[in-house]
């Protein structure tokens, strides 16, 4: 997620310098693509376009991306999280839609435990993995049974299309744990205010109260902590939902901020970490189109990229799953089919007939006034009602001095 957000905001800055000569074909022969149109139903996925200079492949178009975090558990990545059972594991999926205009991003979160019917898996095979109700990360698992990133995509992507009618057209990136401690490494760390102590033993995780940079290891840690003090919450994996997007908004906000035309060899680094540390689709994994998509981001405002949550309550069954609120979830899925802003909605509670569920209160140390709900949750100074659109030839830019002035410790 992190390396999806970030890798098109560098590019945005490298437009002018990584395209061309040997440096270009290097780097596109470091993308991991999957090509998904032929297992998803009605010809959701587009087979991929590519051109021979830098292009906006959906220019005048909104654009809706799916932005998969998983936590498979080999190689590099058992050293990171654990060596635990085989297999794909939806750790974290996210649904970016970039407006036609490309003035706003909007990014949804979609709760893993949420109950939800998994579509039927095709894989390249031919075999069919029949779906059931089940928790959402279900999809991950059955569509990368056979350890294909670019089954288990299709399968999440067939899900969310089913659940929500979103148009998504094959497009997705997915990140692994290593990968994601590459690319907060290749930008020397992430900016962030922790407004009170954390410490998660299990996650590895050991954060005193301040301003600080982040690194890698230190970022995933704090993505990924359930359990401890200070984090918020109950355990679940709606406690760090509110974690994660504060992580995505500011390294958006440094990526966004730093010169790279003036430093080819970090611009480089980043980029080559992005490639090797992402699978995509065919047509995201040109370099050619995710230049030209940048490129016609190159205006964008931080203020403009949202986070929400699916709103949710609990079912009120005691078994800890989650079920979408209606009819705000389904409002939330048709702004983004709209291509309209999202409207804000009621603060999501638990069910007041319910059973004793865990607390759904989210994390409270990445931003103090957030709320599991349809809310837009950490951006500085966006709205969910009325994102403002850049008006200004000189979007604010700001320096990871200026990030960190900006926290403030509550008392």
């Amino acid at each position: 997620m992190l390396a999806a957000v970030a890798s098109g905001v560098a590019a945005v800055a490298g437009f002018a310098v990584v395209y061309g000569g040997t440096s270009a074909l290097l780097l596109q022969g470091s993308f991991d693509t999957h090509d998904t149109s032929s297992l998803l139903a009605s010809g959701e996925g587009e087979t991929a376009v590519v051109d021979d200079s830098p292009n906006d492949f959906a220019a005048g178009q909104p654009l809706n991306i799916v932005l998969i975090g998983t936590d498979e558990r080999n190689g590099e990545n058992a050293e990171i999280g654990g060596d635990v059972a085989g297999g794909m594991r939806g750790d974290t999926t996210m649904v970016m839609h970039i407006s036609a205009d490309r003035e706003r991003i909007d990014v949804v979160s979609i709760p893993r435990d949420s109950r939800v019917r998994i579509s039927d898996c095709r894989m390249y095979d031919g075999e069919v993995i029949p779906g059931w109700t089940a928790k959402f990360n279900t999809a991950l698992a059955n569509g990368g049974r056979n350890g294909d990133r670019g089954e288990g995509a299709a399968c999440v992507m067939q899900t969310i299309m089913d659940l929500t009618g979103v148009d998504l057209g094959g497009h997705f990136v997915m990140v692994d744990f290593s990968g994601f401690e590459d690319m907060v490494d290749a930008i020397d760390g992430v900016p962030m205010c922790i407004t009170q102590d954390m410490r998660s033993k299990k996650a590895n995780l050991d954060l005193t109260a301040g301003a600080q940079v982040l690194d890698g290891e230190t970022a995933l840690a704090f993505a990924r902590a359930r359990t401890g003090t200070g984090l918020g919450g109950d355990g679940t994996d709606l406690a760090r939902i509110e974690r994660q997007q504060e992580l995505l908004t500011n390294t958006a906000r440094k990526v966004l901020g730093m010169n790279y035309l003036t430093d080819v060899s970090e611009l480089t680094q980043f980029v080559r970490a992005g490639a090797e540390s992402l699978s995509m689709d065919s047509e995201m994994g040109s370099l050619n189109n995710i230049i030209g998509l940048a490129y016609s981001l190159r205006n964008f405002e931080t203020s403009n990229l949202n986070f929400y949550t699916v709103p949710w309550h609990y079912p009120g069954d005691g078994k800890g799953d989650v079920v979408w609120t209606e009819p705000e979830a389904t409002a939330m899925w048709q702004a983004l089919i709209d291509d309209v802003p999202i409207e804000s909605t009621d603060p999501t509670v638990e069910n007041p007939t319910a059973d004793p569920e865990p607390s759904a209160e989210p994390s409270v140390t990445a931003s103090p006034d957030a709320t599991a709900s349809a809310e837009p949750s950490s951006t500085p100074s966006a709205t969910a009602t009325t994102p403002t659109p850049s008006v200004s030839p000189s979007p604010l830019r700001e320096t990871q001095d200026e990030i960190l002035d900006g926290c403030v410790i509550p008392q």
